[in-house]
């Protein structure tokens, strides 16, 4: 069961490694030292005042989830993690929340990130088939609830006291309710050495296809050390991944290798699934898997709370939006966001009309958790990108961004769409 409370006091700044100021948060958790810091959150080691129980507590600025306009995937990381009761998953224990952060106490993986190890010098077959036993027991058991990580990598893979692997961040995480007609996912998202090649593609995916992918390139680096896929010019790495293109080093067995190029085949059609991995012969050699019941469970809210509650403030860690790396690259200016208390389709309608007036071409999207507008002139020299996200029930960001050096799409802007969405800004 979670639970939200009130803190009275805000933690002081620190440094990363060293103590903390020591504050008990709620009179529960004394914060020990930071972890670390990241561009959303900030991590501590805390131990439970009652029972000495170590814990990390992810701190969030709650004014960052409402400019960010981050609700829908917040809401979905909570309940995501949940519904996942394995050996081989972070916990989450509960959520405080003050006045302007909000605290998720989550399990105490002492052992740090896996990608620290693996600095330190690549691992054995023996151990690193130990650790991709684990990981593959964790995302089987995700896949059979339906949950597709679709970030994993050495960053979130982390080690606990028994230096056991627990697979953490589900901020990018989808569900199958998440796929579209066709039967698959379409957002882009994760981290760019470990997308699969269909990901790129940007005509749909596999969610469980694309994790074997990532698992295929964490599996390459914990026996070589190195990643399979790596360049400096990011459009050049996307290349070679796009077209399967990499190398073994010398040390590599024939098993591992013939099972590594099953996990990064470029064809998601004849990629090896999970339930295919049992019977290889490189990986089967002592796997065990881990039996656990799903156990479902409904997202939890406090009818008494105004606007966001603590469940809807988990930490987001976004992954990079690569849609313009194969050829439509492009950098914006002129962001501007505002908030609405009008529904997406009116806004949307709002948008088309202005657009339509102008003769400038617009086409509408929807994504998971996102509707928006492409709004395109006919001779190129404008180029503008609206998005709305879901805020509350009754409230939505509007973030509206133009392409950089576009003197037209500037003029648009000011003189057309800047003034009629400026209408529909919510005022209490």
């Amino acid at each position: 069961m979670l639970h939200t409370y009130d803190i009275a006091v805000e933690e002081d700044a620190a440094t990363v490694g060293q103590p903390s100021s020591g504050v008990v948060l709620l009179g529960k958790y004394e914060l020990k030292e930071l972890l670390g810091v990241g561009a959303s959150a900030k991590v501590y080691h805390a131990t439970n005042v009652d029972t000495g129980q170590s814990v990390a507590i992810k701190a969030v600025s709650k004014n960052h989830v409402f400019r960010g306009g981050l609700t829908a995937h917040i809401e979905r990381e909570i309940s995501i993690m949940r519904r996942l009761h394995h050996p081989h998953t972070l916990k989450l224990f509960e959520v405080l929340a003050s006045k302007n952060k909000i605290y998720f106490v989550l399990e105490f993986a002492q052992g740090g990130e896996l990608f620290h190890k693996v600095a330190q010098g690549r691992f054995s077959e023996d151990l690193s088939r130990r650790y991709f036993h684990q990981l593959i027991s964790a995302v089987r058991y995700c896949h059979s609830a339906g949950v597709f990580h679709r970030d994993l990598k050495l960053d979130n893979l982390l080690i606990d006291q028994h230096t056991d692997l627990k697979v953490s961040d589900f901020g990018l995480s989808a569900l199958k309710d998440h796929v579209r007609a066709d039967g698959l996912l379409h957002t882009v998202c994760g981290t760019p050495a470990y997308v699969a090649p269909e990901m790129l593609a940007k005509k749909g995916y596999d969610g469980a296809k694309v994790d074997v992918w990532s698992c295929g390139v964490i599996l390459f680096v914990l026996t070589a050390g190195y990643l399979p896929f790596n360049d400096h010019n990011l459009a050049a790495m996307y290349r070679k991944i796009y077209r399967g293109q990499f190398r073994f080093p010398r040390w590599t067995s024939p098993e591992l290798r013939r099972f590594v190029c099953r996990l990064l085949d470029k064809n998601p059609e004849t990629r090896i699934t999970v339930d295919e991995m049992m019977g290889d012969p490189w990986f089967s050699k002592g796997y065990r898997e881990v039996r656990i019941e799903h156990k479902e469970f409904e997202l939890e809210r406090e009818s008494r709370s105004r606007g966001l509650n603590a469940f809807d403030l988990i930490s987001f860690s976004s992954g990079l939006d690569m849609s313009g790396m194969l050829g439509e690259a492009g950098v914006w200016e002129g962001v501007e966001r505002m908030v609405s208390g009008e529904k997406p389709a009116k806004i949307l309608e709002k948008v088309e009309g202005v657009a339509k007036a102008e003769g400038v071409r617009v086409r509408v999207r929807k994504e998971e958790n996102e509707e928006g507008a492409e709004l395109e002139g006919q001779d190129g020299n404008l180029k503008i990108l609206v998005s709305i996200y879901r805020l509350t029930e009754r409230l939505v960001v509007v973030e509206a961004k133009r392409r950089e050096g576009k003197e037209k799409g500037a003029k648009f802007w000011e003189e057309k769409l800047q003034p009629e969405l400026h209408r529909l800004v919510y005022k209490d």
